[in-house]
């Protein structure tokens, strides 16, 4: 048993450390080369990073700021999350900062839309990679996983009007071309995870016969899950 959750483990971690590295080279190739903002708490310390640069001329290194604002998320996490989970996330941030500062910066194309459309699939790719390894980039993730599973709320709206609030921000400093190319990003990110991260979407089976009994104590022995019986009549005979 113990061997097996080291197993876990050690593709757990691997998982994070291969997630960390793609988020990071692709902050230091498209996100950068596009001038964009990717959603969550990457895209803020991108924000504050470019501020810091444009208005006071300081270089602010992406891991001190990344990690300060997810300090408190993280312990929100912790208490109400999961400690494990927060913990590896906890990982993925440090390590994904400390990739970004190192990498160097390699624009890839100067095309705004490939730019937007490709940063944000490999980026999706990436935080799926991350939920295989059951962690996340964490900020936004640890806040909407903690009250949707305490109080009961829909904390994603929240999340959404919150990256709304960082691109218009964006916007209104540095073009409004770079925060709607930055939708552009975010969509295709949030595409990608839908698609590649299949864990908890759920399938409606919808079965037709003349045995209805027979298949609902099937349903209910073998799954005992729930089921909604309809009675139908044919109309073309």
């Amino acid at each position: 048993m113990k061997r097996m959750v080291k197993s876990r483990d050690v593709v757990r971690s691997f998982c994070v450390v291969i997630a960390a590295f793609v988020v990071a080279f692709n902050m230091n190739t498209f996100v950068s080369a596009g001038g964009l903002f990717p959603g969550g708490f990457n895209g803020l310390t991108v924000l504050i990073q470019r501020i810091a640069m444009k208005y006071f001329g300081i270089e602010v290194p992406f891991t001190v700021v990344n990690v300060i604002l997810n300090s408190f998320p993280a312990i929100i996490g912790f208490h109400f999350v999961g400690k494990k989970f927060t913990v590896f996330s906890c990982v993925m941030i440090f390590l994904t900062g400390i990739f970004v500062d190192l990498l160097p910066v390699m624009p890839i194309t100067e095309d705004i839309l490939l730019i937007a459309v490709f940063g944000g699939i490999i980026n999706g790719g990436a935080l799926s990679i991350a939920l295989l390894g059951k962690a996340s980039s964490g900020g936004t993730d640890f806040i909407a996983m903690a009250l949707s599973k305490k109080l009961n709320v829909p904390a994603w709206n929240y999340i959404m009007a919150g990256n709304a609030i960082m691109l218009m921000s964006a916007g209104a400093l540095f073009g409004w071309d770079k925060a709607l190319y930055s939708i552009i990003f975010q969509f295709c990110s949030t595409q990608m995870i839908n698609y590649l991260h299949t864990q908890y979407r759920r399938e409606t089976i919808f079965i037709v016969t003349e045995k209805p009994e027979e298949i609902m104590d099937a349903v209910m022995n073998e799954t005992h899950h729930g089921f909604t019986r309809f009675e139908g009549i044919g109309g073309y005979s």
